[in-house]
């Protein structure tokens, strides 16, 4: 008994090397080796993004605990890491397949038999007591089957992992820009209600003078026209605050304590913008979604292997040994033992294309997964180039903005004074308070726009998944 299962496991050791998957060889990326014109970074710091700890890049203490409590409770981010768990599990199961099955087993029958089928004198009910162990259809994985499906479950556990990591990232910018949007709404609603104090006080006005006899009906009420419009606009911006602060909820997976730190208002958000965007290529390392299509492109490659291996000869193997006796306090006895090893060969001869067909299908299941991990890239490629141009103009358009605004409340103040000394209409005054509203509310999206650009920046290039920067990490041990 003990030679059988040494013979077994000599086999399976001998041969662990053997496998019939092709040479995994990375597709070249399919992006140029530098950014497009206008998405140049001018950091050439050797610190990678993605070294850069989420606490770091914000500083906001509020929108840090938030991030702390979505990333303990958000659903979407819970189900990934079982899915990660569930994975695992199924590696597991499949490495086992490589080792032989040994199972211990008791018996019992008591039988009794028709005369005839007895000799004279012999008793028509016997007893048959048993103990073994052994191993049932262990396939010596001769040309790498049973590897290269370990190597696929493994290849896709790697990738639900990625998947994990991508999905961590995912949230931790998700949050970032929800509370930016609220911050956003806040500042528009602030001008609004701003807005609104000042027509409102000409509309006080008007209705004085309206009154006295002093200005026409007209001017009365395009002066309460602008007094609703403003109100619906308040309005507005309530309803979107009030969606918004749900929709953090459900990112943060619980309702908001009321013990986070005090609010922050948008232009006091001091995101670290200074990204090491590096070169495209080290997007391959950095990109949890780029490191996830790989690991699927590895998994099709290694099922290849497996359906090449159909076409060769299965051997598998019975054996097992133990004791047998008609009366269980002779179980152990001298000449009870019994064994049996019995393999089996199987020779694939007529399949009617069946092995073939399943080649193809592994073929062309990898030539897809080439096509997803070219996508990947690509798609990366692009939002960080796409990040890297916003950032540059985005800046312009802000500086721009700031002096519009400027610009805008001089108008109205210079319009509201002549207006008062008679020498223009009240539309001239109209025409310059809605401008220099809707220059207010732009110069607070485009605050917003340029934060949340760093935060897809920062995304894109692999940031959010520490917690701490690299270097605080060590300090910190």
């Amino acid at each position: 008994m003990k030679r059988i299962f040494t013979l077994l496991a000599f086999i399976g050791v001998a041969v662990t090397g053997c496998t019939l998957a092709p040479n995994y060889q990375r597709p070249a990326a399919p992006v140029a080796s530098t950014w497009p014109e206008n998405s140049q970074n001018s950091n050439h710091a050797t610190n990678a993004v993605l070294d850069i700890g989420w606490r770091e890049f914000f500083n906001d203490p509020r929108l840090q605990q938030l991030i702390g409590l979505a990333l303990t409770n958000n659903r979407d981010l819970r189900v990934a890491v079982l899915n990660v768990e569930v994975s695992q599990a199924q590696y597991r199961i499949q490495r086992a397949n490589l080792f032989p099955q040994i199972d211990a087993t008791g018996g019992y029958a008591r039988q009794r038999s028709a005369n005839y089928e007895l000799s004279p004198g012999q008793n028509n009910v016997s007893s048959q007591y048993s103990l073994g162990i052994g191993t049932t259809s262990y396939e010596l994985d001769l040309f790498g089957r049973i590897r290269s499906l370990k190597a696929q479950a493994l290849e896709n556990y790697f990738a639900t992992e990625e998947a994990r990591r991508n999905a961590h990232i995912s949230l931790v910018a998700e949050i970032a820009n929800q509370y930016l949007n609220e911050l956003e709404l806040d500042d528009q609603l602030a001008v609004a209600r701003q807005t609104l104090a000042s027509v409102q006080s000409a509309y006080d006005l008007n209705q004085q003078s309206y009154n006295a006899g002093n200005i026409s009906e007209l001017d009365l009420r395009t002066a309460e026209a602008q007094v609703e419009t403003t109100k619906v606009s308040i309005a507005s911006y309530e309803q979107q605050r009030n969606q918004a602060d749900n929709a953090l909820v459900l990112l943060v997976g619980e309702t908001l304590p009321t013990n986070l730190p005090p609010v922050q208002p948008l232009a006091a958000q001091k995101i670290l913008a200074d990204l090491p965007a590096g070169l495209p290529s080290d997007l391959l390392q950095r990109r949890p979604d780029i490191l996830e299509a790989e690991h699927e492109l590895k998994a099709a490659n290694a099922n290849i292997g497996a359906a090449r291996a159909a076409f060769f000869p299965t051997i598998k193997i019975t054996a097992n040994a133990g004791v047998s006796s008609e009366q269980l306090s002779q179980l152990f006895a001298s000449g009870s033992g019994t064994w049996l090893f019995n393999p089996q060969i199987t020779l694939p001869i007529f399949e009617a294309g069946q092995n073939k067909a399943n080649l193809d299908v592994a073929n062309l299941n990898k030539k897809i997964e080439i096509a997803n991990y070219e996508k990947a890239i690509q798609t990366a490629f692009r939002e960080v180039a796409d990040a890297l141009t916003a950032k540059h103009f985005l800046a312009v358009e802000l500086a721009g903005q700031e002096k519009l605004v400027a610009a805008e409340q001089s108008r109205f103040d210079l319009s509201t004074a002549r207006y008062r000394n008679g020498v223009d209409s009240y539309l001239t005054v109209l025409l310059a308070q809605q401008d220099l509203y809707n220059a207010q509310q732009n110069l607070v999206t485009l605050q917003f726009s340029r934060l949340s650009n760093l935060v897809s920046l920062y995304q894109a290039l692999g940031g959010g998944w520490r917690e701490q920067s690299a270097s605080t990490a060590g300090q910190s041990h």
